[in-house]
């Protein structure tokens, strides 16, 4: 496995973890993957994709460790970035459109006018018929990823930066500043609210009913959806925590952690011990302003998210779902269609993602 980080600085982290009797974590990449600082990253079991300030969205090919090409359909800032299994990508952006990608070809299927303000988060359902945005204007819309339309609108009071499906696709969370909205699928109503005293930064479902919140201090609280209440909290880092990725692995629960410290941590959750602080597996210092983390698994390592299990089961709704988008299909923009953005030209020499040790070697035989 591999974790992946953006920041502040334009640079593409990445880390081999090595799980054994006690996890190490190895550089394997440093990438300027951006000319502005990156925004999103998403990962499926091919490929890690990046959105930036500089409005693109860049794929890297995992297994070949290679810079794969741009998207360019976005105006604006790529706010989010989400998989669904191994076919489709959804992006949100600044421009308030969400954009289906097929990633066989990497072509853009459909492109919504999805808000009038700036598109701030998306989720996709499990079986990914359904998917769930939020904007900048103070609406909550629901998706039919299967037409390609929108299926209903709810406004909010204010606007929502986060939203997140449960694993098992029974209930959804909106994140408000420093407020999390707890609602059921089949009733759409709030069913709970969980408050915290700094803003959320970051949300991830470690289990269908139990919720890993971080915000703007260095602190990770464990919430049970169904009463509401902190099953734990504990110091994870020395600044701000920016992102929370998880997985499982045989059984054993991994939560990663990244902060404005610059470090990446990964922990270990024993869920029968909810209560009990995490163990602290391995650590990394990047000594970058990280914005954005995500963990790529290959299969052959047998290692599945959480999030991605109810998808894998319903991979065959997928080919159904595309036969159908196909119709309303979008040519991916070309330099032709982009005045003043250019898709940056890969030669060979650019194309494979540096290891720091190479780089190291570069400045040596320079210097002599």
């Amino acid at each position: 496995m591999e974790l992946v980080a953006g920041c502040y600085e334009q640079v593409l982290f990445g880390f081999a973890a090595r799980p054994a009797e006690s996890w190490t974590v190895v550089p394997v990449f440093t990438h300027h993957a951006h000319s502005a600082s990156l925004s999103a990253v998403a990962v499926n079991n091919r490929y890690v994709v990046t959105g930036s300030r500089d409005e693109t969205i860049q794929i890297y090919d995992m297994k070949k460790k290679i810079e794969h090409g741009a998207l360019l359909q976005h105006n604006g800032t790529i706010t989010c970035l989400e998989f669904y299994g191994t076919a489709h990508l959804l992006s949100g952006a600044e421009d308030g459109l969400i954009c289906i990608w097929n990633t066989k070809r990497w072509e853009c299927l459909k492109s919504i006018k999805a808000h009038k303000g700036h598109v701030t988060s998306l989720s996709i359902h499990p079986s990914g018929k359904l998917a769930l945005s939020v904007g900048t204007d103070k609406t909550l819309r629901t998706w039919n990823l299967v037409e390609g339309r929108s299926a209903f609108i709810k406004n909010l009071k204010q606007n929502a930066h986060i939203i997140k499906w449960s694993p098992d696709g029974e209930r959804y969370v909106t994140v408000i500043t420093n407020k999390v909205d707890i609602y059921k699928l089949d009733t759409a109503s709030i069913t709970g609210t969980i408050t915290t005293e700094k803003r959320i930064s970051s949300l991830r479902f470690i289990t269908d009913s139990i919720l890993a919140i971080a915000g703007d201090d260095e602190i990770i609280r464990f919430y049970s959806c169904d009463s509401q209440k902190c099953l734990c909290e504990f110091k994870a880092h020395e600044n701000r925590i920016k992102d929370i990725y998880s997985f499982e692995r045989e059984g054993q629960h991994v939560i990663v952690t990244a902060s404005s410290d610059g470090y990446i941590k990964m922990w270990n959750l024993d869920l029968n011990k909810i209560k009990d602080v995490p163990s602290l597996l391995c650590e990394v210092n990047t000594k970058a302003r990280l914005t954005c983390l995500a963990v790529w698994l290959d299969q052959a390592s047998e290692m599945k998210e959480n999030s991605d299990k109810a998808a894998t089961l319903s991979q065959a709704n997928e080919d159904e779902k595309s036969s159908i988008v196909r119709k309303n299909k979008v040519r991916r923009t070309d330099k032709s269609d982009k005045t003043g953005k250019k898709k940056r030209e890969i030669t060979p020499e650019k194309q494979k993602l540096e290891a720091p040790l190479q780089k190291k070697k570069k400045k040596q035989n320079s210097s002599s």
